[in-house]
């Protein structure tokens, strides 16, 4: 996919308040500071489309981008250790559960896993839940190029084997690095080839 056009149109409090749901839309999502604004804005080849901090938890509303004029990329709050209070956590918690579970143009939800660490249990819950609740998701693994090849696949295998506890079969999993921008034109012609579908479909998002 060629990224022609790749414009903020909002940031939002609530799903309420969210664009109309008439584009598909693909959100992304993952433990604060796992990559995610870098990852955003290498696929978008923009250096600042996505705000990106030292400061872990910094995305505290849903930021809408319209690409190409004909699809939503959705930046989420980060889930997990984000220095904020309780009270706030289950703020951003109600927040991105919403969202997830009532934008009916949600087309898939891209979980976002630092590939440094062995199965994070906060990862791991995350995605269970995105299973049990029948979100349409994909795996994608950052920060590869922080680590030797070697140990790229040794941990992509251990999380695989982690979920083949649990799942028989596996959502896509993607290996990116946002420094070297891997994994960014895979990830986009999936979302090309899903747009696709939905054309020659003719699938809508009206009630």
């Amino acid at each position: 996919m060629v990224i022609k056009t790749a414009n903020f149109v909002k940031s939002s409090g609530k799903w309420q308040d969210c664009p109309e749901p008439t584009l598909p839309e693909y959100a992304f999502i993952g433990r604060s500071n796992v990559g995610k604004s870098s990852l955003i804005n290498a696929m978008m080849n923009h250096k600042d489309l996505a705000k990106t901090s030292q400061t872990p938890g910094k995305t505290q509303l849903i930021n809408h981008f319209l690409v190409n004029e004909n699809w939503y990329l959705t930046d989420l709050p980060g889930y997990g250790y984000a220095k904020v209070s309780k009270s706030i956590r289950k703020d951003f918690e109600k927040l991105i559960t919403n969202y997830i579970l009532n934008r009916r143009n949600l087309v898939n939800l891209f979980v976002l896993v630092d590939i440094r660490h062995n199965p994070q249990k906060i990862d791991l819950e995350f995605i269970q839940w995105c299973g049990e609740s029948g979100v349409p998701f994909s795996i994608v693994f950052t920060k590869s190029d922080k680590i030797k090849p070697g140990a790229v696949v040794t941990n992509v295998e251990a999380y695989k084997m982690e979920l083949h506890k649990t799942w028989e079969d596996l959502p896509e999993l993607y290996v990116t690095s946002a420094e070297k921008k891997e994994g960014c034109e895979e990830i986009l012609d999936f979302i090309e080839k899903t747009n696709d579908f939905l054309t020659l479909n003719h699938v809508t998002f009206d009630e």
